[in-house]
Protein backbone atom coordinates (compact mmCIF):
# COMPACT_ATOMS: atom_id res chain seq x y z
CA UNK A 1 0.00 0.00 0.00
CA UNK A 2 2.91 2.00 0.43
CA UNK A 3 3.52 1.93 -2.62
CA UNK A 4 0.60 3.24 -3.86
CA UNK A 5 0.36 6.16 -1.81
CA UNK A 6 3.73 7.63 -3.16
CA UNK A 7 2.92 7.14 -6.78
CA UNK A 8 -0.40 8.59 -5.88
CA UNK A 9 1.70 11.74 -3.62
CA UNK A 10 4.34 11.52 -7.10
CA UNK A 11 1.06 12.08 -9.06
CA UNK A 12 -0.38 15.09 -7.34
CA UNK A 13 2.59 17.05 -6.54
CA UNK A 14 3.86 16.90 -10.02
CA UNK A 15 0.22 18.04 -11.28
CA UNK A 16 -0.06 20.34 -8.95
CA UNK A 17 3.23 22.25 -9.53
CA UNK A 18 2.37 22.15 -13.15
CA UNK A 19 -1.37 23.44 -13.10
CA UNK A 20 -0.13 26.38 -10.53
CA UNK A 21 3.08 27.17 -12.57
CA UNK A 22 0.39 27.49 -15.93
CA UNK A 23 -2.48 28.81 -13.94
CA UNK A 24 0.08 31.80 -12.62
CA UNK A 25 0.95 32.48 -16.01
CA UNK A 26 -2.12 32.72 -17.61
CA UNK A 27 -4.98 32.71 -15.14
CA UNK A 28 -3.68 35.50 -12.40
CA UNK A 29 -4.48 38.84 -13.75
CA UNK A 30 -3.48 40.77 -10.67
CA UNK A 31 -2.41 39.99 -6.89
CA UNK A 32 -4.38 42.53 -5.64
CA UNK A 33 -7.79 40.18 -6.88
CA UNK A 34 -9.04 37.38 -4.59
CA UNK A 35 -9.93 35.11 -7.15
CA UNK A 36 -6.36 33.72 -8.17
CA UNK A 37 -5.37 30.85 -10.19
CA UNK A 38 -8.69 29.86 -11.22
CA UNK A 39 -10.02 33.24 -13.19
CA UNK A 40 -10.47 33.66 -16.72
CA UNK A 41 -7.39 33.14 -19.02
CA UNK A 42 -6.15 36.80 -20.06
CA UNK A 43 -3.77 37.29 -22.86
CA UNK A 44 -4.28 34.40 -24.54
CA UNK A 45 -2.96 35.99 -28.33
CA UNK A 46 -0.95 32.55 -29.76
CA UNK A 47 -0.96 29.24 -30.41
CA UNK A 48 1.87 28.69 -27.90
CA UNK A 49 -0.92 30.56 -24.91
CA UNK A 50 -2.99 28.05 -26.20
CA UNK A 51 -0.64 25.27 -25.50
CA UNK A 52 -0.17 26.28 -21.91
CA UNK A 53 -3.56 26.72 -21.01
CA UNK A 54 -4.38 22.97 -22.08
CA UNK A 55 -1.07 21.91 -20.37
CA UNK A 56 -2.53 23.45 -17.46
CA UNK A 57 -5.51 22.14 -17.38
CA UNK A 58 -3.71 18.61 -18.14
CA UNK A 59 -1.73 18.99 -15.33
CA UNK A 60 -4.79 19.83 -13.18
CA UNK A 61 -6.20 16.78 -14.24
CA UNK A 62 -3.26 14.99 -13.60
CA UNK A 63 -3.33 16.02 -10.07
CA UNK A 64 -6.94 15.10 -9.36
CA UNK A 65 -7.24 11.69 -11.44
CA UNK A 66 -3.69 10.44 -10.71
CA UNK A 67 -4.16 10.98 -7.18
CA UNK A 68 -7.61 8.94 -6.93
CA UNK A 69 -6.32 6.42 -9.16
CA UNK A 70 -3.87 5.38 -6.82
CA UNK A 71 -5.47 6.44 -3.30
CA UNK A 72 -9.21 5.25 -4.09
CA UNK A 73 -9.89 3.37 -6.98
CA UNK A 74 -6.60 0.70 -7.16
CA UNK A 75 -7.24 0.05 -3.21
CA UNK A 76 -10.93 -0.64 -3.81
CA UNK A 77 -10.87 -3.29 -7.01
CA UNK A 78 -8.04 -5.03 -4.96
CA UNK A 79 -10.67 -5.25 -1.80
CA UNK A 80 -12.95 -6.05 -4.14
CA UNK A 81 -11.16 -9.16 -5.73
CA UNK A 82 -10.33 -10.35 -2.53
CA UNK A 83 -13.82 -10.08 -1.61
CA UNK A 84 -14.91 -11.52 -4.16
CA UNK A 85 -12.52 -14.81 -4.20
CA UNK A 86 -12.05 -17.38 -1.78
CA UNK A 87 -8.21 -17.17 -1.52
CA UNK A 88 -7.54 -14.20 0.20
CA UNK A 89 -3.87 -14.05 -1.36
CA UNK A 90 -5.26 -13.88 -4.66
CA UNK A 91 -5.30 -9.66 -4.72
CA UNK A 92 -1.66 -9.62 -3.82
Amino acid sequence: MADEFMKGLTLFTLGGLGWITFAGWYRTPSYYIVAQLVGEPEGVNSVYDEIGLLAGDAFFWLMILGALTFWVFIPVSRELRDALTDDPDAAN
